[in-house]
């Protein structure tokens, strides 16, 4: 979900269905306390638990100038345990004419939006509860809480009157009989929406049929046969008509449909067309990095709606107008917050940090000449303020859950950020695919995507995840610098803007150097203290234009950057060995030992300790290491007993 170029969120008003607002709930070892509710008691949503959904059917009557709703809300399930009954929830202003169990009509008890029916189950049996009802949505005046799950306005700029749904993250009970817990996916939905026959009716999956039904009224009956998050689940209603384009992504086995509901006003699609045809780049894109679209078989769409943004309703998202980055962001939701959702609001990055670093990937990749500015402006509105986590501590609090500097920005960095850790974009890249694979159609935690991370690079990300994702801040570095013949001295040095929290950020960080008269040099150095020291051999003559992090792949801040006659005086500065030395040191990936004397065993390690090359050298032997990328590594050199590691630094 996100509201126009500012990457903040629509605000939504709801604390329904929350976390503990005290830090025992989404605990970082994922030892998650029970889910804490303004309308259900933990007793109640431990009786949710009870039950699986594996199916909605909703057949609703809607028109698009009133919230006013009826119809019949099927819902199936299977049982967790022996079950004598079945809580559910409903807002409380709804009347409710019969509710039915396995066809059958039942008493039930109500208070409140807590709604419990009998049931006779043994565990694994499967149980329909039917619901007959009708009445008005609420608004943020009738429901405090809430009042976002069902919306109707006019466009200003159009004209047109729309009714629609957004119960994004904890209102959709405001407009249909569910169990809200985002763990709990449906297996299936049918949408049957009956309205006006002038109007059309846009929801998720395909549509089957439309039924003339005679007087006046059509239905429409739209079928998602994949699972889906009750929160994902959409209805949009005007007078709208339907523009169609397709995707040719590489790799699929037909055509996408890309489904559009526009206003009925000549000048809405003519003013949107190209945006929205350009949607079917952004496909054919998200298919090649992503791995293929999550609902190919069915189709992707979008809903016209008179509110400042988008929200990814699965197959059919909302939006309220089209841009290349609102449209990308909410494509990307397709694979990361549908296809595979987050299993917390705390950790809604799942969904909304990979959403916007999709439309980074869609600069990047089909119009790099914007990606920089995109991604440097992500980084000042991080560090706009001095504090704050990814991981959602507070997740009553619905203003910090969709903060798009948190949530949507910093969020979006850190995976660029974990992108250059990987140091090669064909891993990085399979990773997100594996991670799809991994999650499919389920719900992920933040460090379930740290040991997907872990398991494929085989890089220890828990320091990573502790300053970037749980820790605060950003760091903000200083150079001291000394030529020494051909050798160069250097000292970084960083602080951080919350060291109260984070008093130290371990990534490695670049450091470019103008060479006059060669090419300049970029070397990638690991930081393990606020202060470290750096010994750099033949490197040549360095100007005095040095530069940190210059392709922006970390968030920081640049401090000063002085040339010193001072840092030989450094004791900390690691020396040469005497008798061992790489040459060249830094070097472009190959390099020999000198002062070898005789055959020696020769392990390569990269910083993390994992042994990346393994072999015998001669003296004077050139050792080629480039295919290990570049880097900083540990050189293990073995002559009989003896063993010494020297540091090398490829470039």
């Amino acid at each position: 979900m996100k509201t126009l170029s500012l990457i903040t969120l629509l605000v939504l008003t709801t604390t329904l269905f929350s976390q503990s607002k005290s830090a025992s709930c989404c605990k970082r070892d994922r030892n998650h306390a029970q889910l804490k509710s303004n309308s259900l008691d933990l007793s109640q949503i431990a009786e949710t638990e009870k039950y699986d959904v594996t199916f909605y059917h909703l057949d609703l009557n809607m028109t698009n100038t009133s919230t006013s709703l009826s119809g019949t809300v099927l819902m199936k399930a299977s049982a967790n345990q022996i079950l004598d009954s079945a809580l559910f929830e409903l807002f409380e202003t709804y009347s409710i004419t019969e509710i039915r169990v396995n066809g059958a009509a039942v008493s039930y008890s109500r208070v409140n939006s807590a709604i419990k029916v009998p049931i006779n189950a043994e565990q694994g049996d499967f149980f329909t509860i039917e619901t007959d009802y009708a009445g008005t949505p609420p608004t943020a005046a009738t429901n405090p809480l809430g009042g976002a799950g069902m919306s109707q306005d006019d466009s200003p700029t159009w004209g047109a009157e729309v009714v629609w749904s957004l119960s994004e993250p904890f209102s959709a009970y405001e407009w249909f009989p569910c169990k809200q817990s985002l763990t709990d996916k449906a297996d299936s939905s049918f949408f049957f929406i009956t309205i006006p026959s002038d109007l059309k009716a846009g929801s998720n999956g395909l549509l089957e049929q439309v039924v003339n039904l005679g007087n006046g009224f059509s239905r429409y009956e739209w079928k998602h046969r994949h699972p889906i998050d009750y929160y994902l689940i959409s209805v949009s209603v005007s007078s709208y008509v339907e523009y169609n384009v397709y995707a040719n992504p590489a790799g699929a086995a037909n055509p996408i449909l890309i489904q559009n509901y526009i206003y009925d006003n000549p000048q809405t699609l003519t003013n949107f067309q190209d945006d929205i045809d350009e949607t079917a780049d952004f496909m054919e894109l998200f298919y090649e990095l992503f791995g293929p679209y999550p609902f190919e078989n069915e189709k992707y769409g979008h809903c016209m709606a008179p509110f400042s943004g988008g929200m990814e309703h699965q197959t059919m998202t909302t939006q309220g107008f089209f841009n290349k980055g609102l449209t990308s962001h909410e494509l990307g939701h397709q694979w990361w917050g549908d296809h595979v959702t987050c299993a917390s609001w705390c950790d809604i990055w799942i969904n909304e940090g990979f959403a916007s670093y999709s439309e980074y990937l869609m600069l990047e990749n089909l119009y790099p000449n914007e990606n920089d500015g995109h991604m440097a402006d992500v980084h000042d509105n991080v560090m706009s303020q001095n504090g704050g986590s990814v991981w959602v501590l507070d997740s009553l609090n619905e203003n910090r859950i969709f903060s798009g500097r948190l949530t949507y920005d910093k969020g979006a960095a850190i995976i660029h950020s974990m992108r250059y850790v990987i140091n090669d974009d064909g891993q990085f890249f399979q990773i997100l695919k594996d991670f799809q694979n991994q999650y499919a159609n389920s719900t992920a935690y933040g460090v379930d995507f740290k040991e997907s991370l872990e398991s494929a690079s085989g890089i220890d990300f828990t320091a990573f995840f502790e300053e970037w994702y749980f820790g605060e801040g950003y760091p903000t570095y200083s150079l001291l610098w000394e030529q020494m013949g051909q050798d160069l001295l250097l000292e970084i040095n960083h602080i951080t803007s919350k060291p109260n929290v984070t008093a130290l950020f371990t990534n490695d960080i670049d450091v470019r150097f103008e060479r006059p008269g060669q090419s300049d040099t970029t070397i990638r150095f690991q930081i393990d203290n606020n202060t470290n020291t750096f010994n750099i051999s033949n490197i040549g003559t360095i100007s005095s234009s040095i530069s940190i992090d210059p392709e922006n792949w970390i968030i920081n801040k640049i401090g000063t950057i002085i040339e010193s006659d001072a840092l030989h005086l450094n004791e900390n500065i690691p020396s040469v060995d005497e008798s061992l030395r790489l040459s060249p040191n830094p070097s472009n990936g190959s390099f020999t030992i000198l002062h070898l004397k005789e055959l020696a065993k020769l392990r390569v390690y990269d910083l993390n300790g994992k042994m990346r090359k393994e072999l015998e050298v001669q003296p004077n032997q050139l050792i080629d290491i480039k295919e290990l990328g570049n880097g900083t590594y540990l050189i293990e050199i073995q002559e009989e007993s003896i063993i010494k590691t020297l540091r090398l630094i490829s470039f």
